[in-house]
């Protein structure tokens, strides 16, 4: 295969379902997105020759609805993803290759998740005299204060296999939450996030704040007995993130701009028991493909469903907790489903690339989906 080189990498604000994007389809949330990308990149969108779109709740093929809407040619081919959260890196990595198989010179890929418009799934009754229930994201049963992700209860295996306490994930929480109000304070995400409309609260994550410890130790656990509350795990939310992909002949012509690049890529399955786990186990494939070690990442990227697989990530590689999300993760930004994975893409650009202070010469997004999968990606700034 050929290379692909991601020159442009962009994101909307994350929202609270409801909340700022409570009106906005899934067109009207990425569009914007989409159009930012590909002025960060200098090219028309006349030149896009393909989109892949992760996403996990709006059915049928949106990718094609947020192409006319974007102003893309008709002849763009449009294709939707679904492996659930890892839905985003699995449309960006379809990209990397389109591109370097010469199937495309142009490609646009992300993900979105507009759960405030999202149709509603019931599950059908057995019986005329039963009551129809709501199923939730990822198929988890709708709860007191949101959803209840199936993987939440693999997490607190996993807390429990690691020996964790109450007081180990609520700092892990803690740490999450001054990191991104530092990144805030210090502008890092203000050429990454698009702001859809003139307004401040464009500009940043809806719900971005740092409790007092006690507020989170005062959080009732979602399940009984458990480790992980509201405070320590990660909430849903609404956001869309794509990427541009072009070829080595685009890459030239536009003068070689500083970009990501692919070293190697990795999906997982494990015991849907494990599934917490599974991030791990996708990235310690991803640096080892067929027996060959790879470079260890400066700086790893991924949108956790609870703090326990942060800790588990940071042990397994011993990465240092600057260099794991170092600008926040999901338990600060929120977890937009489909989009969570292309978000971590759109952070680990800004760090690598964008950032006027970026170093890392190697980076990795690693995540997990429902079902016991895990999805990992080793990216090279060049």
């Amino acid at each position: 295969m050929g290379q692909a080189y991601i020159i442009a990498a962009r994101r909307s604000a994350l929202g609270k379902p409801g909340g700022l994007h409570r009106m906005r389809r899934l067109e009207a949330l990425t569009t914007p997105v989409v159009d930012a990308a590909l002025a960060d990149a200098r090219l028309p969108a006349s030149e896009v020759d393909e989109i892949f779109f992760g996403n996990t709740t709006a059915g049928g093929n949106p990718a094609r609805l947020i192409a006319l809407a974007a102003g893309l040619p008709e002849r763009t081919a449009a294709l939707t993803v679904d492996r659930q959260c890892a839905s985003g890196l699995d449309a960006i990595m379809l990209a990397v290759r389109a591109v370097a198989l010469g199937d495309a010179n142009v490609a646009v890929a992300g993900g979105a998740e507009s759960l405030s418009t999202a149709p509603w799934r019931i599950a059908k009754p057995k019986t005329l005299f039963q009551t129809p229930r709501f199923i939730g994201p990822e198929g988890g049963a709708e709860a007191d204060g949101g959803f209840t992700f199936p993987s939440l209860a693999a997490s607190e295996q996993l807390a429990r296999s690691l020996n964790l306490t109450r007081l180990d994930l609520d700092m892990t929480a803690l740490r999450a939450h001054l990191r991104a109000d530092k990144a805030r304070d210090e502008r890092r995400f203000l050429h990454e996030i698009v702001a859809i409309k003139v307004a401040a609260d464009e500009t940043r994550d809806e719900g971005i704040g740092v409790p007092e410890i006690d507020e989170l130790t005062d959080l009732d656990p979602i399940f009984p007995d458990g480790l992980h509350t509201q405070g320590n795990s990660s909430s849903a939310r609404d956001g869309a993130a794509m990427v541009v992909v072009v070829s080595p002949e685009v890459y030239a012509a536009l003068g070689r701009p500083p970009a990501l690049c692919v070293l190697a890529h990795a999906t997982q399955g494990v015991s849907p028991g494990d599934e917490a786990y599974a991030p791990v186990r996708a990235l310690q494939k991803a640096l080892k493909p067929n027996g060959s070690a790879k470079p260890l990442p400066e700086i790893v990227e991924t949108s956790e469903a609870s703090a326990a697989q942060l800790v588990a990530l940071a042990r397994s590689f011993e990465i240092h907790e600057d260099k794991l999300n170092p600008h926040g993760g999901a338990i600060a930004r929120g977890y937009p489903l489909g989009a969570a994975s292309a978000v971590s893409v759109v952070r680990l650009f800004s760090s690598m690339v964008r950032d006027k202070d970026a170093k890392a010469q190697f980076g990795a997004v690693t995540q997990g989906a429902a079902g016991g999968l895990g999805v990992a990606t080793l990216f090279e700034r060049v």
